[in-house]
């Protein structure tokens, strides 16, 4: 006859073998941590990237463009009129496009814009041609020249 002993010697618990599956190593999970922290790492390096490309796109604040208005809108054409902010008595290239209904691009070009000596901001109009009726005209950007 087997007795069970109220206490157990070792600091594990002796479970009936076969009755609670698979014990797992306790080893097994100490590179997790390593494996976390090795993955947070790469997700912050990748979106740090993403967001120095999105402010060399977009982010420069000295030249600053806005649409006043887009008008004479016919199936092959669109003008905007914008608005533009350089460094006193310099150029920008600015890119233009325009979109359908659909929100499809129907046209882009890139535009230079030169302010007179002592202007910093000036006002410009573009006729963009377009490949299909355009339903709104935008200024994507402005830059410095190369």
């Amino acid at each position: 006859m087997n007795e069970t002993h109220a206490t157990i010697s070792s600091g594990a618990p002796n479970f009936p073998s076969g009755r609670y599956g698979r014990r797992r190593d306790p080893r097994r999970g100490r590179g997790r941590p390593l494996l976390i922290g090795l993955a947070v790492a790469v997700v912050v390096a990748g979106l740090t990237l993403v967001s120095i490309q999105q402010y060399r796109m977009y982010g420069d604040p000295v030249y600053d463009a806005e649409v006043i208005t887009y008008t004479e809108i016919t199936d092959d054409q669109i003008l905007v009129d914008f608005r533009v902010t350089v460094p006193e008595g310099g150029s920008a290239i600015c890119t233009l496009r325009a979109r359908d209904k659909d929100g499809f691009e129907v046209a882009r070009e890139q535009v230079t814009v030169n302010a007179p000596p002592g202007e910093q901001h000036l006002t410009a109009r573009h006729r963009l041609t377009t490949t299909s009726r355009p339903f709104i005209g935008e200024v994507m950007r402005c830059r410095e020249p190369a």
